[in-house]
Order: C-alpha cells, then structure tokens, then sequence
C-alpha cells in the first residue's frame, strides 16, 4: 500500500472506485497532530478531484481508529504565539471542512475507538461504521481544553442539547452500541470487521450515480441551516438538474427495463 507524499501516517490505497485512506500510527494509536492534518485534507480533496473514485474510506491501522490530538505536539501548541496557534487549528479546520463537504461520499470505519479529534473526524464522515467494542471519547475537556473539529457543531445538531452536553461536559467513553441507538453510527458490527463492512457499503454507494450522490450531499449539508422554504427551492433546482442529466434517463430506463442501472454516465462535454 502506497504511503502518503506527506506523512507517513497517512496512507492511501484504491481499491476499485473506492479511496481506502489509513492511519497507521502504532505508537500514538494513529493521533491526528499538525503534521497528520494536511495529509488528510490532501487525500479528501485530490479523491472529490478524481473521477475515478466514487467512495472513500476513512479508517485506523492497529486495531484502533484514532486517539486524538497528539497530546506531546499540542502541548508544544501552548508555548506558541497567537498566529501560530491560530495556524493550527486552521489546518484541523481545513481537513473536516474537507471530509465534510468532499463531492464523494466518506464513511468511518472505526474498530476500538475515536476520542478527540478523533470522534470528530469520524462523526464528519457521511456515515460511520463502528464494531461493537469501539469506544467514543470526546476528552477535551479533561485536559482543560474545549471541543475541536466541529464537534460541537455535529453532536448538537443530531442530539438532545442533554445528551451532547454530557458527552462534552464529562469527557467520558460513549459506547458504539449507544451511538448506534442514538442514530450516529450507521452500522454496528462484530470486533475487527468494521472496515470490511465499510468496504462493502462504500461498494455499494460507488455503483450509484455520482453527480446525483454529489447534489444530495449538497442537499443535507444545506439542510441543517436553511428553512423549509429554502430546502424547497434547493431541492427544485437540484432535481432538474439531476432531469437534464444522462444519470436519470440511465436510472429511469433501467427501472422500467427491471435491470441494474449502468452508472456512472458521462455527461456530453465529459464524454
């Protein structure tokens, strides 16, 4: 498996359509430090840029998705000056601005656990698939220090403003199976097989129509923060786009053909 031209954390494999993205540090259960986050940024972005990959799979090498911030890189953090602190968690930023709003569907494959940046990152994938013993921690707070990489934003708005101030407020492991319940993890599944069983649901989003796969991500990012009315007039518009595309009349004929859609169908000016 090819290693990353930035950080040998961070590798990258394709396998078919799908970007399998992995972090493999043993010795730090694969921490997401300043040097990590550009490399994932790269990834995420270079794969929405690349028409050959229709799905990506985000998880962590050892048995253990990750464990957060490097907590020896974010202690040198406290000794820098303002600017440089401020170029720090703008790199953090950059990389779940790019998860999240990646053209490509991105999944979470997390076996033992997400804690910090870690939970973060996961939970700005599109869907997340744990194993049943995997643990979710958000630990900021016990280090004296305050949510990162949005967590606040995704837990909030998935969850009663009771049962995200208790994963913040306390810093304590959440369990799969109660994320499961809660409807943040997708897929719950038997110890070691939650990469496998991302494998298979990523295969299954790659045979789907990208350009329309692109419009409903679009669609239920811009959901969370716009009225009935506003949903509306979006989905009004991506719906006849989506009219105009060759991946509806490929969808529709094969529909009515009872047989399996061909996707993805180029467009004219892509042909």
């Amino acid at each position: 498996m090819p290693q990353s031209a930035e950080s040998p954390v961070v590798r990258r494999k394709h396998r078919g359509a799908v970007l399998v993205v992995t972090l493999d540090d043993a010795a730090t259960r694969n921490a997401i430090g300043p040097d990590v986050n550009p490399a994932i940024t790269r990834a995420i972005e270079a794969a929405g840029a690349d028409p050959q990959v229709a799905a990506i799979v985000i998880h962590g090498a050892n048995g253990y998705f990750s464990a957060g911030g490097n907590v020896r890189a974010l202690s040198a953090t406290l000794a820098m000056t303002p600017a440089e602190q401020t170029d720090v968690t703008d790199r953090l930023k950059a990389m779940i601005e790019a998860v999240a709003g990646s053209p490509k569907p991105v999944i979470a494959a997390v076996d033992g656990g997400a804690a910090g940046i870690g939970f973060s990152l996961a939970l700005a994938c599109d869907l997340v698939v744990a194993s049943e013993n995997a643990r979710f921690v958000a630990a900021q707070v016990r280090l004296g220090l305050t949510p990162d990489g949005g967590i606040s934003h995704f837990l909030t708005a998935a969850l009663p403003r009771q049962l995200a101030a208790e994963i913040l407020l306390t810093g304590g492991p959440v369990e799969a199976g109660r994320l499961h319940a809660l409807g943040l993890v997708n897929r719950l599944v038997a110890p070691g097989e939650a990469l496998d069983a991302a494998l298979d649901l990523a295969d299954a989003l790659a045979a789907g129509p990208p350009r329309a796969t692109a419009r409903i991500k679009g669609l239920i990012a811009a959901a969370e923060t716009s009225s009935l009315s506003e949903t509306l007039a979006r989905e009004g518009e991506t719906i006849n786009a989506a009219r105009r595309d060759p991946e509806a009349a490929e969808g529709i004929a094969a529909f009515l053909d009872k047989r399996p859609a061909r996707f993805p169908i180029p467009r004219k000016d892509q042909a």
